[in-house]
């Protein structure tokens, strides 16, 4: 049989082990140590969970399906510590620990937060999350520059796919909703001999959103329109070597036409926007066995065409005396190439007698963005070329000091430079050299693992290119992060119950902050100008914890909560304020999520859950705030054979919450201007729906 090369064999935790005994009647027995079983992709060695020294939530195949996701911002909400910004048709700008971009109108911009789909790199092109045949979604918290370098200041956010072959799932699942939605997806994979085999997966998302725009008549300029698939093939070459190899393409035209005058889903716009974003990516994976460990070759290419445009005036012509008309759009053609080896030590190759395993690699990503910017107070056209190249080595050793303490250590060296060039004239160079890893000692105690770790993680330099900005705030340097972290994992008070819990202090050199300017153009209108600038220091502190309970044979439970205390010191805003300390926008103080799973019969599960998130700020730049919000979703699901038919509904209180919010200016002809208001982009409204899966 053929070997995979990325094997990800998920030994599953109690929801999931719950879930498969429900939809295969098969007689899993769950034990205390399923809930720590979860292997983690995301790190250089095959680990489980709890031999993990970070913090991380994993969500498995039946913990997703359990919020009927299209997208990662339908499952970000119930892990703690973590947000999202909208901005566009997706919740595709993620903060981790109050770290992360909230919106992107120009180049250069670097991400918190890297995103990671299989192979690919997708960071900064979270537009790309939709979920489909997805294993587990992994999210990180702290830095992780050893493994994944300047993207990863804040963590990082990973995507796993089913297994190729006969080893995946085979399954057609339709689902159909209100606001005319629907979602169809299937996924097959078979053996296609002795060494080699395949899969195939697609998706198609569909729906009319929650807009209604009275003055076209229209309840579609909101809409989502996705579709994406997914081939791969793995097999053996020889009896020491195989590779992998892997298509994805994403077909993204969803509309955006999110904001109005009133803050309701009620909008006026002649013109909506639109979020589109296509995606041709292929990589390679080889892995070829020796005496002295793993040699791993990893190759992607990807091709992306992304357009994102809005009505800036959210009217129409001839609203009001007083009211302008004007629609801004940016469209981005992005190139990006990425090659890595990776060296990893087998146990006849672990120094110092055998006691510590190493990994050394050497990494290379190039990008080349093209910007087109259609703006109705340009002249002409503006156009800009971004050209990044990221050149990294890494070492990353695990050191057994006796037989229950363990020291991890990690180191990695990047280069990060970019050329910039538009053509109004600016032509610019950064070269930048930057250093990052990771120290941590892990201690096992009976069933507990504690850690205690310190981690420092980077992005790069930068500045800002729109050439309103003034000269002494044109650049911005590069950001440092240390983070300071114990934890503990393991059973809590009764084998039926696990926890981990994390505590960590993060303190933030030249934080980057984003922020705006506001212009007055000649007719009176404000305009607007984005901004990057450094703060001198920046203090992200906090707990996680997680709990796993299994309740009873038929009820289980899980539950976390996080605490966040983010500020930023010593910073001007653009407007010339003096700010000695604020809170960090996008960061809650409090963030939580329960989620239970009840069996009312062999065949029938109920299951409940419950996302809570504390007020927060919505930029650096302004003081307006999201409510706090509690968020109830449900569903019953009927298994049958190879058929499970569920019932469920999202939002289940219809509650109003916002994805994205503004401040410090009007964009309201009807009070001349005169008047600071917030405006803010609603998240959606009660959803309920039907689905049906086939698992064959």
């Amino acid at each position: 049989m053929y070997k995979t090369l990325f094997t990800v064999s998920l030994l599953t935790n109690s929801i999931t082990a719950y879930a498969q005994e429900v939809n295969t009647h098969e007689g899993t027995t769950n034990t205390a140590s399923d809930i720590e079983r979860v292997v983690v992709t995301g790190d250089f060695r095959q680990i489980t969970l709890d031999q993990l020294s970070a913090s991380a939530s994993i969500l498995d195949q039946a913990r997703l399906s359990s919020r009927q996701p299209t997208h990662i911002d339908s499952v970000l909400n119930s892990i703690p510590n973590v947000n999202f910004a909208a901005g566009a048709s997706r919740g595709r700008f993620i903060q981790i620990r109050g770290i992360g971009e909230r919106s992107q109108f120009a180049e250069p911009i670097n991400p918190s937060v890297s995103f990671i789909v299989d192979e690919f790199d997708f960071s900064g092109l979270a537009a790309a999350g939709l979920i489909f045949d997805t294993q587990q979604l992994e999210v990180y918290r702290g830095p992780q520059a050893t493994l994944f370098g300047t993207g990863a200041l804040a963590g990082a956010v990973k995507l796993s796919s089913h297994e190729v072959g006969s080893a995946g799932p085979d399954y057609v699942e339709a689902r159909i909703g209100n606001k005319d939605s629907y979602r169809v997806e299937a996924a097959t994979g078979a053996d296609i001999n002795s060494e080699w085999g395949y899969r195939l997966a697609v998706v198609h998302n569909q729906s009319d959103g929650f807009v209604h725009n009275t003055f076209l008549g229209r309840d579609d300029t909101n809409n989502i329109d996705e579709t994406a698939l997914r081939f791969a093939i793995e097999g053996d070459m020889s009896d020491s070597s195989s590779l992998a190899l892997t298509y994805r393409w994403y077909d993204i035209d969803n509309g955006y036409d999110a904001f109005s005058l009133d803050n309701d889903n009620k909008t006026l716009s002649d013109e909506p926007g639109f979020d589109a974003h296509q995606t041709h990516a292929v990589s390679a994976r080889s892995t070829t066995q020796t005496n002295a460990g793993d040699v791993i070759l990893i190759a992607t290419h990807a091709s992306h065409n992304i357009a994102y445009g809005y009505d800036e005036d959210w009217t129409f012509t001839g609203f009001h005396p007083w009211g302008y008309t004007s629609f801004d759009a940016y469209y981005r053609d992005i190139e990006t190439q990425t090659g890595e080896i990776r060296f990893v030590s087998s146990k006849n190759a672990a120094l110092f007698n055998n006691k510590t395993d190493w990994t050394i690699g050497a990494f290379y990503k190039q990008s080349k963005e093209h910007l087109r910017r259609q703006y109705t107070y340009l002249d002409s056209d503006y156009a800009s070329q971004y050209r990044p190249t990221t050149t990294a080595l890494y070492l990353h050793t695990e050191s057994r000091l006796n037989a229950n303490l363990t020291l991890v250590a990690g180191l990695r060296a990047e280069n990060y430079d970019f050329e910039f060039t538009d053509n109004s004239g600016l032509d610019r160079a950064f070269d930048t050299d930057m250093l990052g890893g990771k120290l941590a000692l892990q201690y096992t105690l009976g069933e507990h693992f504690y850690y205690a770790s310190l981690s420092k993680g980077y992005k790069g330099a930068g500045f800002n290119p729109d050439n309103r900005v003034n000269d002494n705030q044109r650049f911005y340097n590069e950001e440092y992060n240390w983070n300071y972290e114990v934890g503990v994992k393991g059973p809590l008070v009764t084998p039926a119950l696990t926890a981990r819990a994390a505590l960590f202090y993060m303190d933030r050199t030249d934080t980057q902050i984003s922020d705006f300017d506001v212009i007055t153009r000649d007719d009176g209108t404000a305009g607007f100008v984005d901004i990057i600038a450094n703060a001198d220091l920046g203090t992200n502190k906090g707990a996680e914890l997680e709990l796993d309970w299994l309740a009873s044979d038929t009820w289980h439970v899980s539950a976390n909560i996080g605490y966040l205390s983010a500020t930023f010191e010593n910073y001007t805003l653009a407007d010339g304020t003096e700010v000695a300390e604020q809170r960090q926008a996008q960061a809650p103080k409090w963030t939580a999520n329960l989620f239970s799973e009840l069996s009312l019969t062999d065949n029938l599960v109920w299951r409940v859950d419950v996302d809570y998130k504390s007020e927060y700020r919505f930029s650096d730049g302004h003081d307006v705030t999201a409510p706090s919000t509690t968020l109830v979703n449900s569903e019953v699901a009927l298994t049958s054979g190879q058929w499970v038919t569920t019932l469920w509904i999202q939002n289940a209180f219809d509650k109003t919450y916002y994805t994205r919010g503004f401040g410090g200016f009007s964009n309201d002809p009807r009070d001349e201007y005169a008047f600071n208001e917030p405006y803010y982009q609603l998240g959606n409204g009660r959803q309920f729906g039907l689905t049906v899966k086939y698992a064959f």
